[in-house]
């Protein structure tokens, strides 16, 4: 099968792969469509998140048709349409025309949307849930996202907004992004352009001078020493990228904040396999029940190291505005 190697030079490559025969509790399928995550592009540059390199054939979520199955496997038959999330328990990355999965990772794709939509949900929900049953959000009032047009963040967002009637303000950078936020329900005035001088002040002030029971930080470095400013004492700060500063650690230990760290790799080291596809099939709820929309997606390219190479690049350079990177695997 054709796939997108990461050579010993750290380069991207297409080459033609052969997979192993898959095993009794296992699925092949036929990827029509992947995501991209910034990991992808971080495990090319950063030691912690080199960790997380199981394959040289990146990705970790999909959508596709399940075109084999083990002989212990229930669930699925050839030509189901499904959509999976793999990080490292599959054979390989989402990089690729095909990759076997063990059963209990994958979920039925949901019924409302496309292949290229599905593929755009499971690392992005995945992590937005793990935030949502991690946090008791009847005592919580403030909360404020950063980077809330961004993938998780616009996720978690979403599902706030189905459940709760919070006060929610949230920073974006543009005006795609801010639109985009419009349009699913935040007004106007509860959105910071987050480019502007003395953001933490605007912060407040745009929350009536009030500092947040929770801070989702779905940005880091910088915007960790802004979130523990705006904190109030003993709130929650959400880290979800692993980028906060020392400033911002002695900042959040001052105020006595409950830090949350949110990382699904835990689950697949332990193969918590449950855990993936308890939150697969509340996203497919959530979606097909209409509380949740889908993600907008921008198709970035077919198979092809050239595709990967530059969707990784507007990854990095934060150049997405507010669309989940989607790559049509299959000719």
């Amino acid at each position: 099968m054709k796939a997108i190697i990461l050579n010993e030079n750290n380069v991207l490559k297409d080459k033609s792969i052969e997979l192993r025969p898959i095993l009794h509790n296992e699925v092949k399928v036929k990827i029509i469509a992947s995501g991209f995550n910034p990991i992808d592009y971080q495990m090319r540059e950063n030691e912690h998140e080199r960790q997380y390199l199981f394959s040289p054939i990146l990705g970790r979520e999909g959508s596709g048709i399940v075109i084999e199955t083990g002989e212990d496997v229930t669930e699925f038959k050839p030509g189901d349409e499904v959509f999976f999330v793999c990080g490292s328990m599959g054979s390989n990355g989402t990089y690729a025309e095909q990759i076997i999965l063990p059963e209990a990772i994958v979920a039925k794709k949901p019924n409302v949307t496309n292949f290229e939509q599905a593929a755009s949900l499971p690392s992005i929900g995945i992590t937005a849930f793990q935030i949502f049953n991690r946090v008791d959000w009847n005592q919580i009032e403030n909360i404020l996202i950063t980077g809330a047009s961004g993938g998780v963040g616009n996720f978690i967002l979403r599902i706030l907004l189905g459940k709760f009637n919070k006060k929610i303000i949230v920073t974006a950078g543009n005006e795609e992004s801010i639109q985009q936020l419009i349009e699913i329900g935040i007004n106007a005035n509860q959105i910071i352009n987050y480019k502007q001088e003395n953001l933490a002040e605007s912060i407040l002030e745009i929350n009536n001078n009030q500092k947040f029971d929770i801070v989702i930080d779905a940005v880091g470095h910088q915007f960790s020493e802004i979130s523990a400013e705006v904190l109030k004492a003993n709130g929650i700060y959400i880290n979800i990228t692993h980028f906060i500063t020392p400033k911002a650690n002695d900042l959040l230990f001052g105020i006595g904040a409950t830090i949350l760290n949110i990382s699904n790799f835990i689950y697949a080291r332990e193969k918590q396999y449950d855990y993936f596809r308890n939150s697969l099939n509340q996203i497919r709820e959530l979606i097909d029940g209409k509380i949740l929309q889908s993600l907008p997606v921008k198709i970035v390219g077919g198979l092809s190291a050239k595709t990967a190479e530059q969707a990784q690049q507007t990854l990095k350079n934060n150049q997405t505005q507010g669309k989940k990177l989607i790559m049509l695997n299959q000719e």
